[in-house]
């Protein structure tokens, strides 16, 4: 009897592993699979990216299609307070001092991941100075669903 429910324990463990592993990826396991990757301008792939190239991608993983530039990527989904933001929100800033040039996503814990034209991607603290003096706004683009489906949980 002993080896039976040991056997049907183990069972459940190995199917529910698989499970989690296959259908559910989160956004932090992507992103952090994706550190190291070049900055490249224009870039799209995982050749290279730059940050609006990056997002397009992250979020094409999820059914969800952006536009191209930061600039018209800010235009996307709703607004979103930093006060509120939750894994999967779009930030912006303002890098080059002429209105929105430089895009992440936020991944909770204070944290966005980018494509920065220094570090290729990266995470990074929404606190660093450089970014927190340059921010610029938020956006939201995922409904409940995708934003469970970002977290791993679906």
């Amino acid at each position: 009897m002993k080896k039976l429910i040991i056997s049907i324990f183990g069972a459940a463990v190995l199917f529910t592993s698989g499970a989690a592993s296959t259908e559910a990826s989160s956004i932090n396991t992507v992103v952090n699979n994706m550190t190291g990757i070049p900055y490249k301008w224009g870039g799209t792939t995982l050749a290279g990216f730059d940050c609006s190239g990056f997002m397009r991608y992250i979020f094409n993983k999820y059914s969800i299609e952006l536009p191209r530039t930061s600039q018209q990527q800010a235009k996307a989904g709703t607004p979103v307070s930093k006060a509120n933001l939750r894994t999967g929100d779009l930030v912006f800033f303002n890098t080059m001092g002429n209105g929105i040039s430089h895009t992440g996503v936020y991944i909770g814990g204070g944290q966005f991941a980018h494509a920065s034209s220094s570090k290729g991607v990266s995470i990074t603290q929404l606190s660093n100075p450089y970014f927190n003096d340059r921010y610029v706004t938020a956006r939201r683009v995922t409904g409940q669903f995708m934003y469970n489906k970002m977290l791993g949980k679906i």
